[in-house]
Order: C-alpha cells, then sequence, then structure tokens
C-alpha cells in the first residue's frame, strides 16, 4: 500500500468510527431512557459508574435496526452480550441456525398457581 493510500485508509477507518460511536450513542442513550438499568439476561442492576458497563443489544443482529419504540433493543451486561454474541459465532461455526428465544425452554415453576385456591382457603377460615 502506498503513502497516500494507506492515509487515505486510515482517515477512513477513522470516519467509521466516530460516525458508529455517534450512532451507538443515540440509541444507547434512548434505551436508557426506555428501559430499568437492569441486565435483561441476568438481572443485575447497574446505576452510577458501573452504567457503562450496561450495553445495548440488537436483538435481531442489526445495528441499522433501531425503532423509536426500542423493540429491537434489549440491556445486557458487557458479560451476558459477549455471551450472546458467542451463540451467533458458535452457530455460524458449526453450520447450525442459531437459537432463537422461542426454542428456549420455559420454566415449569409457576408461583402463583394455586393462589386463587388459597385465598378462598383463608376468606373461609
Amino acid at each position: 500500500m502506498t503513502l497516500s493510500k494507506e492515509k487515505d485508509y486510515t482517515e477512513t477507518m477513522a470516519e467509521l468510527r466516530r460516525h458508529q460511536e455517534l450512532r451507538a450513542q443515540s440509541y444507547r442513550e434512548r434505551a436508557l431512557k426506555l428501559f430499568p438499568w437492569v441486565c435483561a439476561r441476568c438481572g443485575r442492576e447497574f446505576a452510577g459508574k458501573k452504567l457503562q458497563q450496561l450495553t445495548v443489544h440488537h436483538k435481531d443482529h442489526n445495528h441499522d435496526n433501531n425503532p423509536a419504540d426500542g423493540s429491537n433493543w434489549e440491556l445486557l451486561c458487557v458479560y451476558c452480550h459477549d455471551h450472546e454474541h458467542t451463540k451467533q459465532v458458535n452457530a455460524s461455526f458449526y453450520g447450525s441456525p442459531p437459537p432463537t428465544d422461542a426454542e428456549k425452554p420455559a420454566t415449569t415453576y409457576s408461583p402463583f398457581a394455586d393462589l386463587d385456591q388459597l385465598l378462598k382457603k383463608k376468606q373461609s377460615h
């Protein structure tokens, strides 16, 4: 690469990084106003200096899909966000489709399943 081409490449990459940071800043600020400052996966809460560890994850993995209602976003801590993207990388490496939310096993525990029966018993006493 010649010196002028290298300079053009460096300037172009710097401009792309600035653009990406500005775009991320705008949707991150909106997401932080829309959602509670809690990781959607592990439930850890964030505030103060630790808020920088809370990231915006695009559910469809398209960073250009930023609807105003935040329907394509979820707040994840840096660890859960990394794990989410690792699942995608592993799926593409092994040639299998990445897991979807619909494929995740649902919990069988229902804490309020018999609440109505318990309340009826209590009222009859």
